[in-house]
């Protein structure tokens, strides 16, 4: 059988990484091709693989990838069998079009956003990529949603869980730390703008069998970590909490992410100065800007914080339940390095842990196992195979249980 193209959608610092990992990985593929709005930072991504020594055959493209025409007519001209969006969550709905009517298998990391609403209606998937599910099963393509950390690596997380721990999952608590320290008085570890679209609406949580609404900082409890030990962390909305609790009704399903006051602190100026708004606002000379695209072009780019980045990550799922009628708890996590991922692949270890996790998935499709001909979330797949093929392409899983502390 032929091996499979692969097209990355996507020239930021996730696309980076997952490059690298595609040309690491490259007897698993065909040819790698790069496409992004502005060519020339696919060619710099190129560059970087070069620098590596990587030589399987590379070609960037221009593509606006909000044109679902554009999109699929390059899936055709590359003949890609395998395409990897891990550009803007704006572009979700037409790239998985343009897959859709190509024939070609798609994965993403994040939810669809529409750029003029914050925070609508749950389930967020149910708005947007769940209403193809049909579009896709007709094509025969395999669309797996939300492959990048977390959404992603913590889904399959929950499904070890499911699958080897617990008959009955009582709660998923998700809990995201960086640890790290860029150096710059202020910044985001990804685009700005997705980042602060996250906190600026209602804190949607899955408890009792509803949705429950809580405000940005309502709600924060400390978390004893291995590693990073004690750290602050606020419950968040966050896209697998949609999915996972789909899955798992029976559960309460949270995420908590870690902040420091000073993030806090420039997230309420900004957000009380009204800088956050994703609403245009027409100035005294008649131009109409968006405040929140002002911030972010204000703030550093995520890719350039790479080389100063310095400390570790730790994110996991404590999943509790019941097995034979009796309680139990089990903590799975992994532990990145940001300078370790600078060294290896030229990013920082937020865009490491998101974009290994997609390649991973591009891997088992090719092979077959999460080829299923379907849209699917990771808690959907076999949660073993993509968690061993992870740990050996650099995010390793480990598990606090009865047993200790070990890897799986």
């Amino acid at each position: 059988m032929a091996k499979k193209n692969v097209l990355i959608i996507g020239a930021g610092g996730v696309a980076q990484v997952t490059a690298h990992k595609v040309a690491q990985w490259a007897a698993e593929f065909g040819d790698l091709h790069i496409a992004n709005r502005t060519q020339s930072k696919a060619d710099d991504i190129i560059r970087t693989l070069r620098d590596k020594g990587h030589d399987m055959p590379f070609t960037s493209h221009a593509l606006d990838a909000m044109d679902a025409d554009a999109v699929e007519a390059l899936i055709r001209q590359v003949d890609a069998g395998i395409v990897i969006n891990v550009g803007t969550a704006f572009i979700n709905m037409t790239v998985l079009e343009g897959c859709i009517r190509a024939g070609a298998a798609y994965i993403d990391t994040a939810i669809h956003e529409d750029p003029s609403k914050v925070c609508e209606t749950p389930p967020w998937y149910g708005n947007y990529e769940w209403k193809r599910r049909e579009d896709v099963a007709k094509a025969g393509i395999t669309a797996v949603l939300g492959a990048g950390f977390d959404p992603g690596v913590v889904n399959a997380y929950a499904r070890l869980a499911e699958d080897e721990y617990f008959d009955q999952i009582t709660s998923i608590d998700i809990v995201d730390i960086n640890a790290g320290s860029h150096g710059r008085w202020f910044a985001t570890n990804f685009d700005p703008e997705i980042n602060f679209r996250e906190f600026t609406g209602t804190v949607y949580s899955w408890q009792k069998g509803a949705w429950q609404e809580n405000r940005m900082f309502e709600v924060g409890r400390e978390w004893d970590l291995p590693v990073v030990g004690k750290r602050t962390a606020y419950l968040s909305g966050h896209d697998e909490v949609h999915s996972l609790s789909a899955r798992y009704p029976q559960a309460d399903v949270r995420f908590w992410m870690g902040f420091g006051e000073h993030y806090i602190n420039v997230f309420t100026v900004l957000q009380k100065l009204g800088l956050l708004s994703e609403q245009p606002v027409t100035l005294a000379d008649g131009t109409d800007v968006v405040p929140l695209k002002v911030v972010k072009a204000v703030l550093p780019d995520p890719a350039s914080l790479a080389p100063d980045y310095e400390g570790k990550t730790c994110i996991g799922d404590l999943v509790r339940g019941t097995r034979d009628g009796k309680e139990g708890e089990v903590f799975i996590y992994n532990v990145a390095d940001h300078k370790e991922a600078f060294e290896e692949v030229g990013s920082q270890g937020i865009s490491y842990t998101a974009g290994v996790p997609p390649v991973a998935a591009a891997i088992l499709i090719a092979r077959g196992p999460w080829d299923v001909k379907a849209m699917a979330n990771v808690e959907d797949l076999p949660a073993r195979p993509f968690l061993e093929l992870l740990g050996q392409m650099g995010l390793p899983t480990r598990v606090i249980d009865a047993e200790g502390d070990r890897a799986i």
